[in-house]
């Protein structure tokens, strides 16, 4: 074949083979894992097994282990198998290695064993970005977002999911036990097949029932009334389709709004973002060493204690208030119509009328004050605002606060695309590298540890992108 770019021959031999770095060049990323990973103190990190035993087989170094792992989540190979597989065949595994090729139970029981160190690897990271001046811009975007568990909707349990199962086989039986005596009416070796099918079919039903009144009494003993038999952290969270759901987790994640990094995170089993806001909120000041920072969020962060406890820490969240007003829904005036004089503490109404404080009550742990006039009955727009006697708003005692932040966001019309284009796109970069079935081991510590190499995985991309391979490797050997 001429005109073609021609290979060697697999049978030719060389008389000075060629070194295994000439295969890696200067600005491959595994170079960055590498340095990276020599640059750490895995001891004060809490990696096992840095100091070796003085007896038995000796054992691959945690450092080896490491890398292994960070490029295989690089590269979007999280099975322990299939890394094994890469420690074999890919050059740039065998030079990360050293031509190790630890076996994939190893390699999985490094990962399982190690959690806290991984997550304290991450932020070791996070720490370096911080030495690089990279945080300087003081926004952070927090979202968060569902990961399935490698727990099936069938094997995971609630009070509203076993009442529905349950109705299905008491259906099921009826079904059956009508077939079974239509069945019994016939003659012949086919219907005493049939009538055979039906009873074992039947047996197998109530056997399933016996099982689900079981599970019953437990999903009512546990805290949150749900039970998971795959994996007991992962709890069942809706989604945004109709009748639609899956098993797993909600991950928290802080995205610097200036290069894109997630610098915290955190993997909850709470189904709802509401009381995360001032939690990762003050991580993100920790991990920048930014005091006064911004903190944009969407509406399922408010709540006006959250708010007001990063108030209350020196930052300035910006969370628009959830539109949930039911006299709204129904065509009425809502809350936001009624505009709040604090010099005269009284409401305004859209009919000009002064509402004034009457009392205030404690409900949910939340003093509110509460105001109304008694000008209602007279009131030419009273069908557009109260069917009750007269208009009654109610206000808490911090909501000064909320009011601020309200007047922030109209002042930036840009910050919630901002907190879209900022926060959203770590969670799908991250989603595509895991494929369908995302977290692969068990429990919330164990999934903490796995989503931990994500993040590390994708900030150390982010990180090349911006800086390059080399001077990334310089300001890792110069911190």
């Amino acid at each position: 074949m001429k005109r073609f770019v021609e290979g060697e021959d697999r049978r030719q031999g060389v008389l000075l083979p060629e070194y295994l770095d000439d295969f890696v060049a200067e600005e491959n990323q595994a170079r960055v894992i590498e340095a990276f990973v020599d640059e750490l103190d895995l001891q004060a990190l809490g990696f096992e097994g840095v100091v070796p035993e003085a007896t038995g087989r000796p054992a691959y170094h945690p450092a080896t282990m490491l890398k292994i792992y960070v490029y295989g989540y690089i590269n979007q190979i999280q099975s322990s198998r299939r890394l094994e597989r890469e420690t074999a065949r890919n050059v740039e595994m065998m030079w990360l290695t050293g031509r190790l090729t630890p076996d994939f139970k190893t390699i999985a029981d490094f990962r399982k064993d190690n959690g806290a160190a991984i997550r304290s690897a991450c932020r070791e990271f996070v720490a370096l970005c911080r030495g690089l001046n990279l945080f300087t811009q003081a926004i952070v975007a927090i979202d968060g977002s569902r990961f399935k568990a490698c727990n099936s909707r069938d094997r995971s349990f609630s009070r509203g999911s076993i009442e529905r199962r349950m109705e299905q086989v008491e259906a099921s039986i009826e079904r059956y036990l009508s077939a079974l005596e239509t069945a019994d009416r016939q003659d012949g070796e086919v219907a005493e097949a049939k009538s055979a099918r039906l009873k074992d079919k039947i047996a197998s039903l109530r056997e399933r029932m016996r099982n689900l009144k079981a599970l019953e009494v437990a999903v009512h003993a546990a805290p949150d009334k749900q039970i998971s038999l795959t994996d007991p952290d992962a709890r069942s969270m809706a989604t945004s389709g109709k009748d639609t759901g899956m098993v797993g987790y909600n991950v928290q994640a802080v995205v610097d709004a200036q290069h894109h990094l997630i610098v915290a995170h955190e993997v909850t089993n709470i189904g709802n973002d509401r009381s995360q806001l001032s939690t990762m909120a003050r991580q993100a000041q920790e991990a920048t060493g930014v005091s006064d920072l911004t903190a944009i969020a969407d509406r399922g962060y408010f709540k006006g204690e959250e708010i007001l406890a990063c108030e209350a820490a020196g930052m300035t969240p910006l969370v628009p208030m959830p539109l949930t007003s039911t006299a709204k829904a129904d065509g009425r005036f809502g809350k936001q119509d009624f505009v709040y004089d604090a010099g005269e503490d009284v409401y305004r109404c859209p009919a000009g009328e002064k509402m004034t404080w009457r009392y205030s009550n404690v409900e949910a742990g939340r003093k509110l004050h509460n105001y109304w006039t008694t000008k209602c009955a007279a009131c030419t727009l009273k069908p557009k605002c109260t069917p009750a006697k007269e208009r009654r708003v109610k206000r808490w005692e911090h909501e000064a606060v909320l009011d601020a932040m309200q007047e922030r966001l109209e002042r930036a019309p840009r910050a919630m695309r901002t907190r879209r284009q900022t926060a959203e796109h770590p969670f799908g970069t991250i989603k595509a590298w895991m494929g369908a079935t995302h977290f692969r081991l068990r429990t919330l510590e164990k999934v903490s540890a796995e989503m931990s190499l994500h993040v590390l995985a994708y900030n150390l991309k982010r990180m090349i992108a911006i800086l390059g391979v080399q001077p990334l490797i310089q300001a890792m050997r110069a911190a």
